[in-house]
């Protein structure tokens, strides 16, 4: 019963929220380590009770699990239980006066506009052929500019990016939509790929709607495959490795803008943040380097 419970919540998910195939395998994956402790108490979803999910959410905490995955496990189960009781699955909502161990909020890791400039210099010639070049380029201009989720870039559609655009439509999180405006060589990256990709294609006589195609079974560029890629141009510009990952690019992106004046809700409407609060993160990377600034420069913080 458990794992079918698991099921019409995931199915529900994925048709009334659109959540993405990410957000569904961790709920699965969450649910599914929730149910096996359950089984192993000899207790089911169906007649597991508050002390239960308490006792569960103790466990997690002694087997050293950080906060923020047993954040999201209790998210998780809260989501589920909800479910079962609006579907009249049961009678009452166990989880529902449970309180988590919250998110400790870091900051989060980015780059300075050097590094990021290193970055996009090495793009443009790391690659065998001028196609994958140009690619490369494209991927990491568009990056930095926009400002997106690495699942946003690679999912692309052609559709989007036709006509020379000024903005990018990107298609985010639960379906909502958003407009980006792009840079100057952002779009020069992108009508340089476009022009060798459309003979490529044009080549195969395919009708991939991917921007980025590849003959994988996704259709398009991967996340994992684009990981490796921008690790690859860190090694080439001379940038940490440890530093670099996709999401680095969206922190920079963010941080840049707001360093140089950009509003916290502009920024949040770009990123495609549902709340600000998760935006304001990075007036706390600012707060660090202003301090940074202080120690260095003034005068009464220098050592005599």
């Amino acid at each position: 019963m458990s794992v079918r419970w698991i099921q019409s919540f995931i199915e529900a998910q994925a048709a009334e929220l659109d959540a993405a195939t990410n957000t569904q395998l961790a709920y699965g994956r969450d649910l599914l380590d929730f149910e096996g402790w359950l089984d192993g108490q000899g207790k089911e979803f169906a007649t597991a009770a508050r002390e239960d999910i308490e006792a569960y959410l103790i466990h997690c905490e002694a087997q050293g699990l950080a906060q923020s995955t047993r954040a999201r496990r209790l998210s998780a189960i809260k989501q589920l239980y909800r479910f079962t009781f609006e579907e009249g699955l049961r009678g009452d909502n166990p989880a529902i006066q449970i309180k988590g161990p919250g998110r400790r909020k870091s900051l989060p890791k980015t780059l300075t506009v050097e590094e990021v400039d290193a970055l996009l210099a090495a793009a443009r010639t790391k690659g065998r052929r001028e196609q994958d070049q140009l690619r490369n380029t494209c991927l990491m201009e568009l990056l930095y500019a926009t400002g997106m989720r690495v699942s946003e870039l690679v999912e692309l559609p052609m559709t989007a990016a036709r006509g020379d655009p000024r903005m990018l439509l990107i298609k985010g999180k639960g379906g909502k939509e958003r407009m980006v405006p792009l840079s100057p060589p952002a779009r020069a990256a992108l009508a340089a790929w476009l022009a060798v990709r459309d003979v490529a294609e044009a080549e195969a006589d395919g009708k991939n709607p991917h921007l980025f195609a590849s003959r994988g079974k996704s259709g398009h560029l991967t996340r994992h495959r684009f990981y490796l890629l921008i690790k690859e141009l860190a090694v080439a510009a001379g940038v940490s490795p440890a530093k670099v990952t996709p999401h680095t690019l969206r922190h920079a992106f963010a941080t840049h803008l707001l360093a140089n004046g950009a509003d916290l809700r502009s920024i949040q409407t770009l990123l495609g943040h549902a709340d600000v609060s998760t935006t304001e993160i990075y007036t706390h990377v600012l707060d660090e380097r202003l301090k940074e600034l202080v120690l260095e420069h003034h005068p009464l913080a220098r050592k005599p």
